[in-house]
């Protein structure tokens, strides 16, 4: 309901399908349901609708949720999340959707932000929305959605890629990491690490990063890289060298690249160079510093090192990306967002 300044918060809306994961359905009550305005207003409302009347449905574990809205609260959404589903029928096996399904999403209006978590990627497609575009899902599925869905371009190798209206996830976690880049998107990156303080979460988890690293859980037999990263964090605003962040865990070059890529799935120039520009990010939101200056603090060096690392990673300039972010007060912002380009993860 908008209040008496015209202040209405954006509604996500999740559509709880049969056969449902408990987790991930929690996973946008949790993260959206989280944020406020300075005069400590909700920034979002999160509904739970089904395809049916209000009523229970089943989840994968030995418990069923009772929905208290049927199908027509997607007539009302801003945002649109599908998380998965291990009852999805002919959906999974020959990707149409059940009559039911595809009279719920009917109800859809055009230009409202769509996004799946998991599997509920099927949904999406069975329904026409990633004709054409990019997708993720679990790295598990990919090669099934793939041959089920040709038309849509799957890269099973990121943890959610986000085309601008459209935003698909790959499993569980990554749906929490889907879910606070939809709010830093919308209102900025103090709001959206104050919800993963509170979560107690990563802030960020790139889009990019690898979905399945071959040793998620370091042998603890072996040292980790833990150390030296924490270390570079501390001093993004120098030159670090490769062989400095070796030298933090006593490793060779060769050993610590190597463990390096198991533990975070890109290499450390590729790390170093995600967490400059998190830094630049946050200092053209948060700060009046001079883009020379934040390129200095971020560790690019110059400004025009910084310009170049934006655009291959945002599609935008540091100019740009501070006009998106601080030209509006965050409740002013809502469901803004960079140019298509810049939101390709």
């Amino acid at each position: 309901m908008d209040s008496a300044d015209g202040f209405r918060p954006h509604r996500v809306v999740v559509l709880a399908l049969d056969g449902l994961l408990p987790f991930e359905l929690g996973i946008p009550h949790r993260i959206f349901g989280r944020p406020k305005d300075a005069e400590g207003r909700h920034l979002y409302e999160v509904v739970t609708c089904s395809v049916r009347p209000p009523g229970p449905v089943e989840t994968d574990a030995d418990f069923s949720v009772h929905v208290p809205n049927g199908p027509e609260a997607l007539a009302r959404a801003d945002t649109v999340i599908v998380p998965a589903s291990y009852e999805l029928g002919p959906l999974y096996t020959q990707g149409v959707l059940t009559d039911e399904l595809a009279a719920a999403l009917a109800l859809i209006r055009p230009g409202t932000r769509l996004a799946s978590i998991c599997t509920g990627v099927y949904v999406l497609a069975a329904a026409g929305f990633l004709d054409g575009r990019p997708a993720t899902t679990h790295w598990a599925d990919a090669e099934h959605f793939q041959r089920l869905f040709p038309q849509i371009k799957v890269d099973a190798d990121v943890l959610f890629i986000d085309d601008g209206d459209v935003l698909t996830s790959a499993g569980v976690a990554a749906g929490i990491d889907l879910c606070l880049h939809m709010v830093r998107r919308d209102h900025g990156t103090a709001v959206a690490n104050d919800v993963a303080r509170r979560t107690v979460v990563p802030p960020h988890r790139h889009g990019g990063q690898a979905q399945y690293i071959e040793r998620p859980v370091p042998d603890p037999q072996q040292a980790t890289t833990t150390a030296a990263r924490a270390w570079a964090l501390g001093r993004l605003h120098e030159p670090i060298q490769l062989r400095d962040m070796a030298a933090q865990e006593s490793m060779s070059v060769r050993t610590f690249t190597r463990r390096f890529r198991e533990e975070t799935g890109v290499s450390p120039g590729q790390w170093l160079t995600q967490q400059r520009v998190e830094r630049a990010r946050h200092l053209l939101e948060s700060t009046d510093l001079s883009v020379d200056q934040v390129a200095r603090d971020a560790g690019f060096g110059t400004a025009q090192s910084m310009r170049q690392h934006l655009q291959a990673a945002l599609g935008v300039t540091p100019t740009a990306y501070r006009r998106t972010f601080r030209a509006a007060a965050p409740a002013d912002r809502e469901g803004s967002a960079l140019p298509h380009a810049a939101v390709r993860r």
